[in-house]
């Protein structure tokens, strides 16, 4: 602007410094040509401003439709997030609720089964209690019975009497041989002393019966217990289980009814933030469109002006106008002596002054507008000097009003640039810090999914083949404990008949019997039955210790599959939204990456104007405050008054 307007002044001085060598239409054609220079210029700093603040619209406009389109897609987002946490809540209640109808429903089978369970018990051990008490009476009249005739009618009758206490338990039917002859036996004294013999055999008969008999009851309990515990069991883990689930689904409900709120606030947020972005934008618009239709018609009237002054230069440079200019008086003297001789008569004696005032100033502050003005003041006439210098005062003011206009544009131009630069740089190294964040846990949730899956893979593996174990394990211990059951059986069979066959043989009185080595061979064939009946036991006990151990094994298996699998589910659910997280940010980065350019681009083309180059704006300001003081000191040196140089 410096420039500009020293350009301006050299072309007036030289008007002034010429005018009188001019004719008159010599001198509308000059003045004519400064107000074309003055229109053009004015036009192309209108120009450059209009385009300076067009920048300002689109970039501005840009962003906020950036902003309105995210701020509706975000509201869509919140809108379905809000709707799927609500029907979240809403399953997640409706499983609660049937988790705990399980739960309660299970309680009372289980309770139910230990109730029925200790009814069965309590029962069992008053019927063992009977048949011990049974075989201990049996027992107690054998040892009677076997010392012989000595004994006396009162003492076996006593023995049998308590045995007869336990012979309706054992046969309550009558279906045991001659069981109410023994019963007689013992009422009838004659009876009794010819047939001890078949007493004793009964009474054998009838223990065996008892001992058989709890036998059977004992095996018959172990199987209700087990069967029992297995029931009770599997309602404790199906309890433990559903418990699990429902706080894992109460836990996930909170955390669902908290998602919403988040959601209802966020969107409440986004709503007001894109009514706000979509009355800026209305209103940005209104009036980006009133200043460029201001724009077009200011322009329109520069340029329809610059044709005029066109056109009137070339009528007036014209042959035309040139013909008749010759008539018209002269405006300069023939003699330049004279008319240097008139102007020396025209100088005042101030000017001497003033110009040497000025030219003090001039040094001082370095102003070359004051050292040309100083030295115009020293060849023109006083008049002009004055109209010089009153001029140049006026044209320095307008500069100073226009400079401080700009700058106060530039200042906000660029003070808003820098804020929207700094803005999105950080955000842009924000969103690349996010984004690398987001890819490491991505990769770090595959990889943890894929060792979960090939976990849960291992366990259905390690289940399959403890099932074909077990199978085969079951297959075998059932065969040996139906082996040992039917050799048992066939040993009992064998032990009775040689026990009757020899006692008979010894009632006979017989000696020609192997009696003296029945008793090894019996003795070994019981060692056999009970070898037998000890594997039977001792297999069906590891049979029931290895199917427990498997249930154990499969629930265990059950349990840490479900676990790991919910685990799997959660971490592939948490992926897929990182991954849509990932998206987001990529696209905010995008979108701040465009307008951080946009911003540097604006930057860029506000440089030239704006920027200082070699001098800066305060010194401006303060040394053509320095050239209007030292020009108003100068008029009033010319008026009179008195200014120190």
């Amino acid at each position: 602007m410096r420039a500009s307007s020293l350009g301006l002044f050299l072309v007036a001085g030289a008007a002034i410094g010429h005018a009188s060598q001019v004719s008159p239409v010599q001198k509308v054609v000059g003045m004519l040509q400064d107000m074309l220079a003055k229109g053009e210029k004015e036009k192309h700093e209108e120009q450059v401003s209009f385009a300076t603040y067009k920048q300002f619209c689109e970039s501005t406009a840009a962003e906020k439709a950036r902003n309105i389109v995210s701020g509706k897609e975000a509201i869509e987002q919140l809108q379905a997030e809000g709707g799927k946490a609500a029907a979240d809540v809403l399953v997640l209640t409706k499983e609660i609720a049937e988790l705990g109808a399980e739960i309660d429903s299970n309680s009372g089978e289980k309770d139910e089964a230990v109730a029925v369970r200790s009814k069965d018990r309590a029962d069992y051990e008053v019927v063992h209690s009977d048949y011990t008490n049974a075989e201990d009476a049996v027992e107690r009249a054998l040892n009677v019975l076997r010392q012989g005739p000595g004994q006396s009618f009162a003492q076996v009758s006593e023995a049998l009497v308590q045995v007869k206490s336990f012979v309706r338990l054992a046969d309550p039917l009558g279906r045991i041989a001659d069981s109410e002859a023994l019963i007689q036996l013992g009422q009838q004294p004659k009876s009794f002393e010819g047939s001890s013999g078949g007493v004793i055999d009964m009474v054998e008969k009838l223990g065996d019966k008892f001992k058989a008999e709890r036998t059977q009851l004992e095996t018959e309990e172990a199987k209700k217990q087990h069967s029992s515990d297995m029931i009770v069991q599997d309602l404790t883990d199906s309890i433990e289980r559903a418990t699990m689930q429902s706080d894992e689904k109460i836990s996930t409900k909170k955390q669902r009814e908290n998602d919403e709120a988040e959601a209802k606030g966020a969107h409440a947020d986004a709503e007001n933030t894109l009514a706000e972005d979509t009355k800026f934008s209305q209103d940005l618009a209104t009036e980006c469109n009133t200043k460029s239709v201001e724009f077009e018609k200011s322009q329109g009237l520069r340029a329809g002006e610059i044709v005029a002054v066109n056109k009137a230069i070339e009528i007036m440079s014209g042959s035309a106008v040139g013909g008749g200019s010759q008539h018209l008086p002269s405006l300069v003297q023939e003699d330049a002596t004279a008319l240097a001789q008139l102007r020396a008569d025209q100088r005042s004696p101030l000017q001497g002054r003033v110009a040497t005032f000025l030219n003090n100033r001039a040094s001082r502050s370095n102003s070359r507008v004051l050292s040309l003005i100083a030295v115009k003041v020293s060849d023109d006439p006083l008049s002009k000097v004055k109209k010089m210098i009153s001029d140049m005062v006026v044209k320095l003011m307008e500069e100073a009003n226009e400079e401080a206009e700009h700058k106060g544009f530039c200042d906000t131009e660029m003070g808003t640039n820098k804020v929207t630069r700094d803005e999105k740089s950080q955000k842009v190294d924000s969103l690349n810090a996010q984004i690398e964040l987001l890819s490491s846990e991505i990769t770090k949730l595959s990889e943890e999914s894929s060792a979960l899956s090939a976990a849960i893979s291992a366990i259905d593996s390690a289940m399959a083949e403890a099932t074909a174990e077990r199978t085969e394990e079951s297959a075998k211990n059932k065969a040996t404990i139906a082996d040992s059951k039917a050799a048992s059986e066939a040993t009992a069979q064998a032990l009775a008949v040689l026990r009757e066959f020899y006692a008979q043989a010894a009632d006979a009185g017989s000696t020609s019997t192997q009696g003296g080595s029945s008793g090894g061979v019996v003795g070994m064939l019981e060692v056999i039955q009970s070898d037998f009946v000890r594997l039977e036991t001792e297999t069906t006990s590891a049979e029931d210790k290895s199917a427990r151990a498997f249930t154990q094994f499969s629930r265990d298996s059950s349990k840490d599959k479900a676990v790991k699998g919910t685990d799997q589910k959660h971490k592939v659910n948490t992926k897929q939204e990182k991954e849509s997280e990932l998206a987001n940010a990529q696209k905010d980065l995008k979108g701040n990456q465009e307008e951080l350019d946009a911003a540097l681009v604006y930057y860029e083309k506000l440089k030239p104007s704006c920027v200082d180059a070699g001098i800066s704006y305060e010194e401006r300001v303060a040394q053509r405050k320095e050239e209007i003081e030292s020009l108003q000191d100068a008029m009033k040196i010319l008026s009179g008054e008195d200014i120190a140089l």
